[in-house]
């Protein structure tokens, strides 16, 4: 009886943390209906310090992984591998003029499940905290 008990309670539990995330696996800046406040930032930098900056705050990261960059396309890959389960998402940061701004829109993609429990919503999240921060820092410092 006891065990019964313990598998209604974990069901309960599941249900209850699935509903509160959307079953997504795909969360990208501006066009992720479920997260309407993930949207791409815009920076007074030019575009190839922004780009810089970027890169530092991947490096500066913890679980995240630099996989490659091209400044011409202003594109940068990277690996954000998730704390408890190891997972890893693919995350594509893009760095873009326009105008006298420089925007920056990220997209995390999961590589294996149905939903991430909102943990791509939380990559992007951490990612524009970190450049944020490394876009204040003096230049010499970067």
């Amino acid at each position: 009886m006891t065990a019964l008990a313990c598998l209604a309670l974990l069901g309960v539990l599941f249900l209850s943390l699935t509903s509160c995330w959307p079953m997504i696996n795909v969360v990208e800046t501006g066009k992720t209906p479920e997260y309407p406040d993930l949207i791409p930032r815009s920076y007074e930098a030019k575009p190839d310090v922004v780009f810089d900056a970027a890169l530092h705050a991947i490096h500066r990261l913890p679980r995240w992984a630099l996989v490659s960059h091209r400044l011409e396309a202003g594109e940068i890959q990277a690996e954000a591998t998730s704390r408890l389960f190891r997972f890893v998402d693919d995350v594509t940061v893009r760095v873009r003029a326009e105008g006298e701004k420089t925007i920056v829109s990220v997209r995390s993609a999961s590589r294996v499940g149905k939903g991430d429990f909102g943990q791509n919503a939380r990559n992007i999240l951490t990612f524009f905290e970190a450049l944020d921060g490394q876009l204040q820092r003096p230049a010499e410092h970067r």
